[in-house]
């Protein structure tokens, strides 16, 4: 199996650690670029936003303080307000580690690192950077004033609960399927807040390993177990005084869910091998697809969290409950990529228009998004059709009648055919699609880009 993800860019003045790091990283990534410093590393970040930047903290001979890692991971976050910085560090003071995920980072790696923590956190990172482009996130083109577009009763409902809830400091639970814009909602709470100023600490707990999950919320004390060779700021800790966004709440171990009821009651944490508690004060954003009957199953979810997670629930409407949407969507994502991929902005058949309204879009926006973008790149014309966006006018399934016979043998088309079937059947949720292909995420969203799904 190949590399995982494309690119990394590593950024320290030790040629050792760019040397082991780079070793340490390559079965993970298709290029990686080394730099003994953010001036030299600048260019190569802004030809080709990486998936991951591993960030030294300090350059100057003799620093500790970490104010010049700092400063640059203020400019690389101006740069690209989704960008996924690791710092690195020989000086690794919890407060150190703090005001950098304040300020933005993904994570916190000290040195000298464990292999597998920095494997598993730099996987981490690069999933989290994959997550948000999959979701649509802009990299250096500016958004609509509203990310949350639309003009339907279903939408109009759900502005209404954000307008109530987000100057609140209310817990929120966002529910909907995949590619509903549950991080678009949790992004708009969080900067409608009156902690809008501080950090949004997001979490995404199906990019996470099981038995990682723990030390990653909650932090853990040097000597707590095997590789804890230094202390760790857990994310509830590192989202003091802002908001915490834990996406895919569903896929919390049931173990650990009394102890994220806990930190919530009574607003403190205690890491993993430590005896005193750490005061904390947070907002929590939940967002999960787990369907609602399955949400209320005790053996799946503790309802005493559920109840401390749901003050204020919004249930996110899929695009097939608000067709009067799609337009407004397809031209925005129109404009959007016109302007990236440095095009004319093409227009919309009257047969195109009247092919995406009719489409299903079991994918919901995240879908409709992809197929903009497919037509954007690849269709040569000023006026689209509905072929462009691989619909047929007038159809409500068109990949399921596109589909070819059975008796077709292409090694490819059958592939991409158990892909949309396993993506269909588990209503686009990337977990258990690729648990029933026998893949794993990283596996099935290569798949999904080779297909063009």
């Amino acid at each position: 199996m190949g590399p995982e993800f494309d690119r990394c860019v590593i950024v320290d003045d030790d040629d050792d650690i760019l040397l082991a790091a780079r070793l340490l990283l390559r079965p993970l990534f298709r290029e990686i670029v080394t730099a003994q410093s953010p001036e030299e590393a600048l260019p190569e970040i802004k030809r080709q936003a990486p998936d991951v930047v591993l960030l030294d903290a300090n350059f100057a001979r003799g620093a500790t303080d970490a104010s010049e890692g700092l400063a640059w991971l203020d400019r690389l976050t101006a740069i690209d307000p989704e960008m996924v910085v690791v710092m690195i560090t020989a000086h690794a003071g919890v407060h150190v580690a703090v005001a950098a995920m304040k300020r933005g980072a993904t994570d916190f790696v000290p040195k000298p690192w464990s292999n597998e923590r920095l494997l598993a956190t730099v996987r981490t990172a690069a999933a989290l950077r994959r997550s948000r482009t999959a979701a649509g996130a802009p990299q250096r083109v500016p958004a609509a004033k509203s990310p949350l577009l639309g003009h339907s009763p279903a939408i109009a409902r759900v502005h209404s609960l954000i307008d109530r809830a987000a100057p609140t400091d209310a817990n929120v639970l966002i529910l909907g399927q995949n590619g509903t814009g549950k991080e678009v909602v949790a992004r708009e709470l969080h900067a409608r807040s009156q902690r809008a100023g501080q950090v949004l600490q997001t979490v995404d707990l199906g990019a996470i390993a099981t038995e990682l999950i723990d030390s990653e919320l909650f932090g853990h004390v040097k000597g707590a177990f095997t590789d804890a060779r230094a202390d760790r700021v857990g994310r509830i800790q590192a989202a003091d005084g802002g908001t915490l966004f834990l996406d895919e709440i569903g896929n919390l171990p049931l173990h650990l869910q009394p102890k994220l009821l806990t930190a919530l009651e009574q607003r403190q944490v205690t890491p993993v091998g430590a005896n005193k508690p750490v005061k904390v004060n947070i907002r929590v954003i939940a967002a999960t697809n787990m369907p609602r009957d399955r949400l209320m199953d005790e053996r799946v979810f503790r309802q005493d969290l559920l109840y401390r997670l749901n003050t204020v629930e919004i249930d996110l409407p899929p695009l097939a409950e608000r067709p009067e949407d799609v337009i407004e969507l397809t031209e925005h994502f129109l404009h959007h990529y016109a302007a990236r991929y440095d095009r004319p902005c093409p227009m919309l058949s009257d047969a195109a228009r009247a092919a995406l309204i009719a489409h299903d879009w079991p994918g919901n926006v995240r879908a409709l998004r992809h197929a903009v973008e497919r037509a954007t790149i690849l269709s040569a014309r000023n006026v689209l059709e509905p072929e462009d966006f691989g619909l047929l006018p007038g159809m409500i399934r068109p990949h399921i009648a596109l589909a070819r016979p059975a008796e077709d043998l292409n090694l490819d088309r059958v592939e991409r055919r158990l892909v949309e079937e396993a993506l269909r059947k588990h209503g686009y949720n990337i977990t258990l699609a690729a648990s029933e292909l026998g893949l794993s995420r990283a596996a099935l969203y290569r798949r999904m880009e080779k297909h063009g799904l």
